[in-house]
C-alpha cells in the first residue's frame, strides 16, 4: 500500500522526462545490477552502504530511491537520506515493478565512461541549432542528469574527445551521429531505449527541422524558427543550452499532454 515514503511507478513516469523529475537514485547491489545493467530514465547508481556520507548532496531536494524489490536497500536508504533533509521515497515494488510494467529503461551498455564526479561528457561542434541542443535535453532529463557538454570547433570535435574522454555526438563518422534519414536524436532515442510516443513525435519534429524536411510535421517550421532564434539571441553556447532546455521541455508536454488541445478565443468566427 502506497504511502507518503513510496512512490508508484505511474506517478514517477509522468515526472520523468520533466524539469520536476526527482533525483533518481539506484541503489541495487552489484550482484542484482548485473543481472540486468539498465537504469530507469535518468537514475544514477550509488552505493546504499554509504547513504549516510553522500545523502546530504540531495539535501533540499527531492529523490526516489530504486533497489530491485522496493524494499530494504530503498526504504533505508530513503529514511538515510531524510535525515539528511532530502524530501526521499522509495519506488514501489522496486525496479522489477518497473520493469514488469514495461516502462522505459536506458541500455547503460550505450553510455560513454564517466568522469571522476560520475558525469557523463559529451562533445560536439559550437554553435548549436537543432540537433545539438535536442540531443543533450534528451541525455539531461532521461539519461544522465549531470552530463556536460563541450562545445569546440568542428575540426578539434574528434581530437578534444579523445583527450578528455568526451563522446562526440552530431558530426560525420562516430557512433552518436545521423543513420540514413534519422538525425542523431532519433538514434539516441534509439540506442538508449526511449522509443515512448511523445519522445518518438518529437523526433518527428526534430528531424524534419534538423534535416529541411518541413513536410514530416506541421510543427517542424515552429521549431526551426525558435532553435534559429535562440542562435542569434545567445552568442554563449552554453546559455543558449539552458534557454533550449526550456524549448524542449515545453514541446516534449505539448507532444505527451496538449497535442489535442486547440486555441477557442474569440468564439465568433467571421462570417462567410
Amino acid at each position: 500500500m502506497s504511502s507518503y515514503t513510496q512512490i508508484s511507478n505511474d506517478k514517477l513516469f509522468r515526472l520523468i522526462g520533466t524539469a520536476k523529475t526527482p533525483a533518481l537514485i539506484d541503489v541495487r547491489t552489484e550482484e542484482d545490477f548485473a543481472a540486468d545493467p539498465r537504469l530507469i530514465p535518468g537514475a544514477v547508481r550509488r552505493d546504499h552502504r554509504q547513504a549516510a556520507d553522500w545523502g546530504s548532496e540531495y539535501a533540499g531536494r527531492s529523490a526516489v530511491v530504486v533497489c530491485l524489490r522496493g524494499e530494504k536497500l530503498a526504504q533505508g536508504t530513503a529514511a538515510w537520506l531524510r535525515h539528511a533533509h532530502v524530501s526521499a521515497e522509495a519506488l514501489e515494488g522496486g525496479f522489477e515493478a518497473w520493469k514488469a510494467a514495461k516502462l522505459p529503461l536506458v541500455n547503460t551498455s550505450k553510455l560513454p565512461p564517466r568522469d571522476a564526479k560520475g558525469r557523463t561528457v559529451w562533445v560536439t561542434r559550437a554553435r548549436p541549432k537543432i540537433d545539438r541542443i535536442a540531443c543533450p535535453w534528451l541525455i539531461r532529463r532521461f539519461v544522465d542528469p549531470n552530463a556536460v557538454f563541450l562545445f569546440v570547433a568542428p575540426s578539434e570535435v574528434i581530437a578534444v574527445g579523445e583527450r578528455f574522454n568526451a563522446a562526440p555526438f552530431d558530426i560525420e563518422n562516430v557512433f552518436w551521429s545521423h543513420r540514413g534519414e534519422l538525425c542523431t536524436f532519433d538514434v539516441m532515442i534509439e540506442e538508449f531505449g526511449l522509443a515512448t510516443p511523445p519522445l518518438l513525435r518529437l523526433a518527428t519534429m526534430v528531424r524534419g527541422a534538423d534535416t529541411a524536411r518541413l513536410d514530416l510535421s506541421p510543427e517542424a517550421p515552429g521549431l526551426l524558427a525558435a532553435s534559429l532564434g535562440l542562435s542569434r539571441i545567445y552568442d554563449d553556447d552554453l546559455e543558449q543550452l539552458e534557454a533550449g532546455m526550456l524549448l524542449y521541455d515545453a514541446f516534449y508536454r505539448w507532444c505527451r499532454d496538449a497535442s489535442g488541445e486547440t486555441h477557442n478565443w474569440p468564439t465568433n468566427k467571421a462570417k462567410p
